[in-house]
């Protein structure tokens, strides 16, 4: 194994202020920002980049897997809404982790993941603390990946304080997608967020501590995209906290050409043991969520499929495997089959071409659809972009907005799985029901008599008949021809 490159050597002094007003990279501009199905929205470097990358491009999300790796349990900030300590197996929030790994450990996983998932793409440091707070864990175990899985992206997140001393070190290590989570830019909203820091050997709270973080942050963000790196932004949205100031935090990340940003809601329950769980500060409700995404429309383009993953996560976004690959199984000399994942991405080649086109023909047929008239529809799938799932099966569900002018995913709402062992649990049921509020149909490849008439009493159709077709085409055909959106027919007389 190749030597590990010594921190030491990588200089970590933030740049001049020539560097700093130096041009930015170019970040995506493209309307659905890196849910771009055609290598042409993008710039060819941007393209290879969040072809394969689930959390930087919504179709490939469809495709592909990520890995997290447990590598970093430190943290130097505590935010209101983070208990690290809290681990259920059955639970998707960041910080929950159920196994810390050394970095060996990790390139051992990394690799024997990539032997049982051909799709695995990326493999990112999540935490459970944060990445730059551990930074020789976090870099050595990004080059022994690297050196065992040269065809992986990398990528890591942070909270930014520390970010501009180490971006050199990123840069140097072949980390080319960096998350940050700047949750406010104004310290007076951002103090109501976070407890404490830790910097420069000081713990700093309140005001003050506001101000530095977001100093780091915003210097961190314009560093990485002067580098190169494309920069996801993590916001969770706090209502009566910092909902009103996000546009404004969106239309920063915009001016400093930050790639994406996504607009977490807040997971707040008391069980977690966090301060805004324990205070009774609510999480934003799906509309309320939704309603601030279409008041961004202008600003940094918004991720929309992100699942709030937990920092051990393995597997196709909205499907956690980790559980299947815990240490107590890692072999000790793990081994990969290059041919098996090359045939997995010819597969994948084929699979875009065949979904661009359904995405034309889905066009074509929104034609026929009367003008002004705007659904909700929601989809069951097991992924690869198809509706490929039971209803009673879904653990989320995936909604998309259509009108005449396309098929745009919203976003998901998580559920509990009906369908328990051939039986369907009432209390399951209501739950979901009530949770597919302003929702007019649901896409599945199969349903039950009596969760479909509970979703009819509800106003809500629920449609099989187009099991396995793309989503966009599927969704397509169910707003026109199911849900009586065509233009109707002229009389003759």
């Amino acid at each position: 194994m190749r030597k590990i490159i010594p921190l030491e050597t990588i200089s970590r002094s933030p740049p001049s202020a020539e560097d700093r007003s130096r041009p930015r990279a170019t970040g995506c501009t493209a309307a659905a920002c890196g849910s771009a199905s055609d290598a042409a929205a993008l710039p060819a470097d941007v393209w290879n980049q969040v072809n394969d990358h689930p959390c930087y491009s919504q179709e490939a999300h469809h495709f592909f897997a990520r890995m997290h790796i447990a590598v970093a349990p430190a943290c130097n900030i505590q935010c209101h809404y983070c208990n690290r300590k809290y681990d259920c197996a059955n639970e998707s929030r960041p910080g929950v982790v159920s196994e810390r790994l050394t970095p060996e450990q990790a390139a051992r996983k990394a690799v024997w993941v990539a032997s049982q998932l051909p799709q695995l793409s990326v493999v990112g440091i999540a935490g459970p603390g944060d990445a730059l707070a551990n930074p020789h864990k976090t870099f050595e175990a990004c080059q022994r990946i690297a050196e065992a899985l040269p065809d992986v992206k990398l990528c890591l997140s942070t909270n930014g304080l520390a970010l501009p001393d180490w971006v050199a070190a990123i840069k140097a290590h072949g980390v080319n997608h960096v998350t940050i989570t700047i949750n406010a830019i104004d310290p007076a909203v951002a103090e109501r967020i976070y407890a404490w820091i830790a910097f420069d050997k000081r713990r700093l709270t309140g005001r003050d501590a506001a101000r530095l973080l977001i100093e780091r942050q915003l210097l961190g963000l314009d560093m990485l995209v002067a580098a190169g790196i494309l920069v996801k932004v993590n916001s969770v949205m706090i209502p009566g906290v910092n909902d009103a100031h996000l546009a404004e935090v969106n239309a920063e990340l915009k001016a400093r050409k930050a790639f994406l940003h996504n607009i977490m809601p807040l997971i707040s329950d008391p069980a977690h043991g966090t301060h805004f769980g324990l205070t009774g500060q609510r999480g934003p409700t799906p509309a309320e969520l939704s309603s601030l995404q279409e008041q961004l429309g202008g600003g940094a383009n918004l991720m929309k499929h992100c699942r709030q993953c937990r920092a051990d996560a393995v597997g196709l976004l909205g499907n956690d495997q980790g559980a299947q690959f815990d240490l107590d199984r890692l072999p000790a000399t793990p081994t990969i089959d290059p041919e098996r994942r090359r045939t997995y991405r010819a597969v994948v080649d084929r699979e875009r071409g065949h979904r661009r086109a359904a995405t034309a023909e889905a066009a074509g047929i929104l034609q026929r659809a009367a003008t002004g008239d705007r659904r909700l529809i929601a989809v069951c799938t097991k992924g690869s972009g198809r509706i490929n799932q039971h209803f009673g099966h879904a653990r989320e569900f995936q909604i998309y907005e259509v009108d005449r002018s396309g098929v745009r995913l919203a976003g998901h709402r998580r559920a509990a799985k009906y369908c328990q062992g051939g039986y369907g649990e009432d209390e399951v049921l209501e739950t979901t029901v009530a949770l597919l509020e302003g929702v007019s149909a649901v896409l599945c490849a199969r349903i039950g008599e009596r969760p479909r008439r509970h979703l009819a009493a509800a106003g809500i159709s629920a449609i099989d008949a187009y099991a396995h077709e793309y989503v966009e085409t599927a969704v397509a055909k169910a707003f026109v021809e199911d849900l009586g959106a065509a233009e109707p027919v002229a009389q003759t007389a």
